[in-house]
């Protein structure tokens, strides 16, 4: 299915009304922590993947950073409070833990970008409840890759998952799969608020069908 640039607008239109697109501007640096190894190799690969398919590298390191896409793992918020510096990357840390709490979220993700607005981290938290739990580790990894690899907006998946079922397997939908490659056409800037942006994608998919 094409995507008009109507439907790409809206995937990256915030509640606010503001168009913000962003893609990640340096190669992506993986961590992850509170896994057994199975599941490391299986965020790996669904990383692996979905970069392949946006034509990005992945990294074992990164010259800032370290590490620049950090996954973690864990039964509570508060648990967020007790690893070392992660106060230092995430601003304002323990108010957010205390919204979260509050509002009973399994998940959150945040972004740090550098000075053009292209994405330079991605900070990624799974409170493991009963839902996370139920979730196959391949499709929770790789609808949070999804997820991370562009800045979507806060709207984007609320009514429709970015990943459908092909037989027993769980794979990105076609059409959002091609906007993501589209997205890393490195001829287009890799942040902009200019809602026009939408109309270049679009042209992009067409061109890939």
């Amino acid at each position: 299915m094409n995507m008009d640039a109507g439907e790409v607008e809206k995937l990256f239109t915030r509640g606010d009304g503001q168009f913000a697109f962003a893609r990640w501007g340096r190669a992506i640096a993986p961590v992850v922590f509170g896994v057994e190894d199975e599941t490391l190799g299986v965020i790996k690969g669904a990383i692996d993947a979905v970069c392949q398919l946006a034509g990005h590298e992945m990294s074992d390191g990164d010259a800032e950073l370290g590490s620049n896409f950090m996954w973690f793992f864990f039964r509570e918020w508060d648990e967020l409070l007790d690893v070392p510096r992660l106060d230092d990357m995430v601003p304002d840390l323990q108010p957010l833990v205390g919204r979260l709490n509050a509002a009973d979220a399994n998940q959150y993700r945040v972004f740090r970008f550098d000075k053009t607005g292209a994405i330079k981290a991605c900070f990624v938290f799974l409170r493991m409840d009963d839902n996370l739990a139920a979730v196959s580790a391949d499709t929770l990894a790789l609808s949070q890759v999804t997820q991370s690899i562009v800045l979507w907006s806060d709207m984007a998946f609320k009514t429709q998952s970015p990943l459908a079922l092909a037989g027993e397997t769980t794979v990105l939908r076609p059409e959002i799969g091609q906007l993501i490659a589209a997205a890393y056409d490195p001829v287009l800037p890799a942040a902009t608020h200019d809602p026009t942006h939408a109309l270049r994608l679009s042209a992009r998919i067409g061109v890939m069908q």
